[in-house]
C-alpha cells in the first residue's frame, strides 16, 4: 500500500552528531536529497561536547608527519581488544575506511584534522602505537561563518572549556595546565577575544573561536548549509515505516504535529546511545548504573535503538559503555570526565576503605572499568576518593577546581566537593576512611613515589601513562610523594561519556535483523549501532573515529556512491 507523505528526500538521517552530519553530507555529494532531523533545540550532539579526537590507522597526516603505519597492525591491535561477538569484517571496514573517509572529509570541508603523538592506550600490544599518530584532533574555526545556526550550536562539555565557556584547543591545554612562560598573557588574550566579541557577546555566552568537538561539528554543519542541506531542529523521531519488508521513510513530531517523511534510499540512525534513559540503564547495564554521572547530552535518552528494534532489528553489546572516572558537581546534569588529573604527580586514588586499587593513569576506560567492577563487587568504590596534597592543588587543576584560585573564590556547589584538613589523620576523619588504613596507603604509595616507583599498580610506566605525566618532574613523571599538608580530597565515581552496546550493523553500516540478514533501508552509525571495539577502548577518538567512517561507509552504500 502506497504511503501519503508530507515530505520526500532520498536520506533522511536522524540525529544531529558528527556521524548524523557526515552521512548527510556524503549523501549530497552523491546527488541525493539530505535532511537531518534532532530530537533536541541544540545542534551537534555528544560530538559537540567532546574532545573530538578521531582515531585514524595509516593516515595522510601522520604519513606526512613521519609515521608509517598499516592497517593490518591496527586491525591486529583492535581485534585483540575488541568483543568476541563483533565480526572481523566490521573491524576490518573500519581499519581500512578511516584514512580514505578522513581523506574524503578534509577535501569536501573546511575541517582540518592534525595527526597527534597521542599513544595508543594499550600501545604495548601487538600492532599498537606507542608513538601515537593515530590520533588526530581538528583545528580550531571561526564560528561566525556558521551565522546564526552557532547561537544553537550545542555548548562544549563543561569538563572541556575553560570557565564552562571559553573553548581551547588540544595544544593550549598544556600552555594552562603547566604555566608555560607567559601563560597568563595567552589566557588574557584568549578572555579578551571572548569578551570582545560585539556584540555578539550581548546576546549569546557562545564562544564563537570553535575547538575540539565544537569545530568539528562546525565544521560538518557549514559544510552542510553550503550544500542547502536542512538540519530540523525540535523534530523527534517517533516511529519508522516499513513497506515490503523496506524501511520507506519515518513519522516526526514537530511542533506538536505528526510529518510523515519518505526517504527514497533510507534511513541512517545517528541519535547517540542511551547514556540518559535510567530505565534502559537498569534494563541492560548495571555495571553502569547511574545515568546522572555519564557524560553524555540530555537527548540520549536510546530512542532511536528501540525505534530500531521494534522494527525487527537485532541489538549487540547493551551491557557496554564508554568507561570513566567522572567527577560530579552538584547540580549538574552530567559526570565531569577525569582524564588528566590522574596522571600528575602528588594524586593518588583509595577507596572508601583508604586502599589503592588501580593505576590512576591508566586510560580513562581501563579505569572507569575497574571502579564500576570495584564498585559491583565490593560496594566501596562509588564514590572513590581522589587525593592530593597542597603543592598538587597550587600546581594542577582538579576538575572543576582551578589552582592559584582560592578556594573562596569557587562557586559553592565546588567549594562542597572539596574536603580539606591539616593531615591524614583528620582528612581521614572527614571522609569517613578508616585513618589507619589511609595513612598506611599512602606511606607505601609514597616510599615508591620518591625513588619513581610503583611496586603495586606501576603508574607511570606505560607510553599512555606518560603522556599526561608532568615532564618536570624525574624520575617518574607521574610520581611525587604526598607530603605538603593540607591534604584534601575530592570524590571520584564510576561513570561513562555514553553507551556503546546498539543495533546490530554490518561492515556497510546496514541494520540487521535477528537472522543476520540486512533490513534494507535502515542504517546505523555512533553509539546507535554496537561499536565495533566491543567493550574495549583502544585509543582516544575510537568513539567519532569509527562514527565519521560508517556515516562514509553508509551513505556511500545507499546512493551507490563511488567516488
Amino acid at each position: 500500500m502506497s504511503q501519503a507523505w508530507d515530505k520526500s528526500v532520498d536520506v533522511l538521517v536522524v540525529g544531529s552528531g558528527a556521524g548524523g552530519m557526515m552521512a548527510a553530507l556524503v549523501a549530497s555529494h552523491a546527488g541525493s536529497d539530505a535532511l537531518v532531523i534532532e530530537k533536541t533545540a541544540q545542534w551537534g550532539g555528544t560530538s559537540a561536547t567532546s574532545g573530538a579526537g578521531i582515531w585514524i590507522p595509516a593516515s595522510d597526516q601522520a604519513r606526512a608527519a613521519g609515521f608509517e603505519d598499516s592497517t593490518e597492525d591496527a586491525f591486529r591491535y583492535v581485534r585483540a581488544l575488541s568483543a568476541d561477538n563483533v565480526p572481523d569484517a566490521n573491524i576490518r571496514a573500519f581499519v581500512e575506511n578511516a584514512a580514505p573517509m578522513l581523506r574524503w572529509l578534509t577535501a569536501n570541508t573546511d575541517i582540518n584534522y592534525q595527526s597527534f603523538p597521542y599513544p595508543d592506550y594499550h600501545a604495548e600490544n601487538p600492532g599498537g602505537s606507542p608513538t601515537g599518530y593515530r590520533t588526530h584532533m581538528p583545528l580550531p574555526m571561526d564560528g561566525r561563518q556558521l551565522g546564526r545556526d552557532v547561537e544553537t550550536l550545542r555548548f562544549a562539555s563543561p569538563a572541556a572549556s575553560l570557565f564552562g565557556y571559553l573553548n581551547w584547543h588540544f595544544d593550549e591545554t598544556y600552555i594552562l595546565l603547566f604555566r608555560a612562560p607567559r601563560w597568563w598573557l595567552h589566557l588574557a588574550k584568549s578572555l579578551a577575544r571572548y569578551w570582545l566579541d560585539l556584540p555578539f557577546r550581548l546576546k549569546s555566552r557562545k564562544d564563537r573561536r570553535l575547538t575540539l568537538g565544537n569545530a568539528l561539528a562546525g565544521g560538518l554543519r557549514l559544510a552542510l548549509n553550503r550544500r542547502g542541506v536542512p538540519l530540523w531542529l525540535n523534530s523527534p523521531m517517533r516511529e519508522l515505516v516499513r513497506e515490503n519488508g523496506r524501511i520507506v521513510g519515518a513519522v516526526i513530531e514537530q511542533g506538536g504535529k505528526q510529518i510523515r517523511v519518505e526517504a527514497r534510499r533510507g534511513v541512517v540512525l545517528a541519535a547517540g546511545g542511551f547514556d540518559k534513559n535510567q530505565a534502559m540503564r537498569d534494563a541492560h547495564s548495571p555495571l553502569y548504573g547511574k545515568a546522572l554521572l555519564s557524560g553524555g547530552v540530555e537527548g540520549n535518552t536510546g530512542d532511536a535503538i528501540r525505534v530500531g528494534t521494534a522494527v525487527g532489528a537485532a541489538t549487540m553489546n547493551l551491557q557496554s559503555a564508554w568507561a570513566a572516572p567522572v567527577f560530579h558537581v552538584p547540580g549538574e546534569d552530567r559526570g565531569r570526565l577525569c582524564t588528566i588529573e590522574r596522571a600528575l604527580p602528588g594524586c593518588l586514588m583509595v577507596n572508601q576503605r583508604g586502599e589503592r586499587y588501580l593505576n590512576e593513569a591508566a586510560s580513562y576506560h581501563v579505569v572507569g572499568q575497574q571502579m564500576a567492577r570495584r564498585q559491583r563487587e565490593h560496594g566501596d568504590a562509588s564514590p572513590s576518593w581522589f587525593i592530593f596534597d597542597n603543592r598538587y592543588r597550587h600546581r594542577y587543576p582538579v576538575g572543576p577546581l582551578y589552582p592559584l584560585l582560592p578556594k573562596w573564590l569557587h562557586r559553592k556547589a565546588v567549594r562542597d566537593m572539596v574536603h580539606s584538613a591539616p593531615t591524614i589523620a583528620a582528612l581521614a576523619r572527614r571522609i569517613g576512611v578508616p585513618a589507619e588504613t589511609l595513612d598506611a596507603s599512602i606511606a607505601r604509595f609514597n616510599a615508591g613515589a620518591t625513588k619513581g616507583e610503583d611496586p603495586d599498580f606501576q603508574r607511570g610506566q606505560a607510553a599512555y601513562d606518560k603522556l599526561y605525566g608532568d615532564a618536570r618532574v624525574a624520575p617518574n613523571p607521574c610520581l611525587a610523594p604526598l607530603e605538603a599538608g593540607p591534604f584534601h580530597a575530592v570524590p571520584i565515581y564510576p561513570g561513562d561519556i555514553g553507551t556503546n552496546g546498539g543495533l546490530l550493523t554490518d561492515g556497510k553500516a546496514r541494520v540487521l535483523d535477528e537472522q543476520g540478514a540486512a533490513i534494507p533501508g535502515l542504517y546505523a552509525v555512533g553509539n546507535n549501532a554496537a561499536s565495533a571495539m566491543g567493550e574495549s577502548y583502544p585509543g582516544a577518538g575510537v568513539t567519532i573515529g569509527p562514527a565519521l567512517t560508517f556515516a562514509y561507509l553508509a551513505a556511500r552504500d545507499m546512493t551507490g556512491a563511488n567516488g
